[in-house]
């Protein structure tokens, strides 16, 4: 019987943890980590998105702060406010919501903020210490990936896992979180054989077959389906699309479900470990700009 990954249940547990956590540190140093969510122009999904890690903060004692500026915002200003966010020591991580107008320059700005407030892990300085294996920050959407694997002790040493997309966001860090030696989680939850596989893939069903795990983030509705699983795979869907349906995941849930042996569930699955792991980074980085407390613990 295929088991269903719980990503509210786990989420739920890891954010009860977390907000003890944050409450000592408040206790202790009388400082209360704070998040800077940047905010441009009306699209409604990332106001749905910001709304929610704003309200995941209260919930974990984290001071929320929402910075809106107007579509046609230009690239000096927004790089003013990253400054001006950078300077305030009463911010402890920064979230530059995305996707950016087209005139912007994305990377440019991800990488004007404070590598020690960069709580997504987008800057380059974050991304070369998580390739060796010392992280700052871990990316949020693969570090909640290997929380509800943990949670539900399905280990990745020794597995062959096909990561389907390449983002800066998901498919490059998820891969280079599996491929390592002992990993944030314990050699458990790394130590995997990893194939990525994208739009220039030769015979993505050929490579899907031979995988014990597939983790899908390629951002195309419902596009694996269960014949072209190797039964018994688990599958961990982190795609977000939506459709006239309502949300849908990259993996067709209904074909899937009947040849995974576990299998994440959009939505409910990876996107609330997402915001968790947000919030954990974002207690992390008050911590580091508080380095004797680090010390202390």
């Amino acid at each position: 019987m295929t088991i269903i990954l719980d990503g509210k249940k786990t989420a739920a547990e890891l954010r009860a943890r977390l907000a003890q956590q944050v409450a000592d540190f408040e206790a202790a140093r009388r400082i209360r980590p704070c998040l800077a969510a940047v905010l441009i122009g009306d699209d409604p999904a990332s106001h749905v998105y910001v709304k929610n890690k704003q309200t995941a903060c209260q919930s974990a004692g984290i001071a929320s702060r929402l910075v809106r500026l107007a579509v046609d915002v230009t690239q000096t200003e927004l790089m003013r406010e990253i400054d001006n966010l950078n300077a305030d020591p009463l911010v402890h991580g920064i979230l530059v919501q995305l996707p950016l107008p087209r005139h912007l320059n994305t990377q440019e700005i991800l990488d004007a903020v404070d590598p020690h407030k960069d709580v997504d892990c987008f800057h380059p300085e974050n991304v070369g210490r998580l390739v060796q294996e010392r992280p700052r920050f871990l990316p949020c959407t693969p570090h909640g990936v290997l929380q509800i694997l943990r949670a539900y002790q399905l280990k990745t040493a020794g597995k062959h896992v096909v990561v389907v997309g390449r983002s800066e966001i998901v498919g490059k860090p998820m891969a280079a979180l599996l491929v390592q030696k002992h990993g944030p989680l314990g050699p458990d939850y790394s130590n995997a054989t990893v194939t990525i596989c994208h739009s220039r893939s030769a015979d993505l069903t050929q490579v899907l077959r031979q995988a014990d795990m597939v983790i899908a983030a390629v951002g195309q509705p419902q596009m694996i389906r269960g014949e072209q699983l190797r039964p018994g795979a688990i599958v961990i869907d982190v795609g977000i699309n939506r459709t006239d349906n309502g949300l849908v995941g990259d993996v067709d849930f209904a074909s899937c479900q009947q040849i995974a042996a576990a299998i994440t569930p959009v939505p409910g699955g990876i996107g609330p470990l997402t915001v968790a792991m947000l919030l954990e980074n974002t207690l992390r980085a008050a911590q580091l700009q508080t380095a004797d407390y680090m010390t202390e613990k």
